[in-house]
């Protein structure tokens, strides 16, 4: 199981998660999350640009034996040459890492590539490989639909994407056995949907209580089956065999250490457990709800 988890870095730059009870990790906690997973075989680091401090975390904690995967932030409607400022980010990246190249190399913000200047970015990124920086192009993405658009015109090598028990939308959409049949490498992040699925009943915030028919259900189910909500989440995302790794961030060793603990097993997951409604599932429409 360990082979296939990949540890999200984003608690390492800054405070993350609603389920998030000890904000950022600092640097010591961060190294020994980092050896501790290196001594159980995880072999892959997700961070970005974006994550506040977690690239110089990384950089001063060493980390020249991972594959690293990073991406690219907004790039600004002001840069004129999109090409250098591109290999001027990914260079300034990599020195902060201390990695001569990248695993991966992802667009944070994909709908990018649907502007005016959209081939000219991707073609930045075919150089940036091409010049051995990294190993693999991709987006991360927040929906499904966005591959509807963006495979029509582009070729990756990585996808990014939430999936969750009740997020099941790579799933259902076909877009999971479409990318394994073009050989495209896929990552799922959220699969705890950013620890709101882990919170106990009463600690869930009152904003989330509209939904409350399908937490009574989800809270009887795990009940019904003796499971943890981390026990339940986990063996969903491995029961995914197209899905290559399972993006898992964490708070401290002992956190890290119950996931990788966690039993696999044949765990049957109910369909009255999906929702659709993008302001439960989408975490970056939590701020308006």
């Amino acid at each position: 199981m360990n082979s296939k988890i990949a540890l999200g870095t984003v608690q390492f730059g800054s405070h993350y998660g609603i389920n998030n009870q000890h904000g950022r990790v600092i640097k010591q906690e961060a190294s020994e999350i980092i050896k501790y997973a290196q001594k159980c075989g995880v072999d892959t680091l997700d961070t970005a640009i974006a994550y506040g401090d977690s690239e110089q975390y990384l950089g001063e904690i060493g980390v020249q034996y991972w594959k690293v995967i990073s991406k690219l932030p907004k790039i600004p409607e002001s840069v004129d040459d999109i090409s250098t400022w591109i290999q001027q980010t990914v260079s300034e990246s990599l020195k902060r890492i201390g990695v001569p190249k990248l695993y991966g190399l992802l667009l944070h913000y994909p709908e990018q590539l649907l502007g005016e200047q959209g081939r000219e970015i991707y073609e930045s990124l075919e150089s940036i490989k091409q010049s051995g920086w990294t190993e693999k192009i991709g987006i991360s993405i927040y929906s499904h639909k966005e591959l509807d658009i963006l495979l029509e015109r582009y070729t990756f090598e990585l996808v990014q994407a939430p999936c969750n028990i009740f997020d099941r939308n790579l799933i259902q959409s076909g877009w999971l056995d479409i990318l394994q049949k073009m050989g495209v490498e896929v990552h799922i992040r959220s699969v705890f949907l950013q620890g709101l699925l882990l919170m106990e009943a009463q600690d869930r915030p009152e904003k989330f209580k509209r939904w409350q028919p399908l937490w009574h259900k989800w809270d009887e189910w795990l009940g019904q089956i003796n499971l943890t909500p981390l026990e339940a989440c986990l063996n969903y995302a491995l029961s995914l065999q197209s899905v290559v790794k399972i993006i898992i961030g964490v708070d401290s060793v002992d956190q890290f250490k119950e996931i990788l603990q966690t039993k696999k097993l044949n765990l049957e997951i109910p369909d009255f457990l999906v929702s659709n409604e993008v302001d439960l599932i989408n975490p970056s429409n939590w701020k308006n709800l």
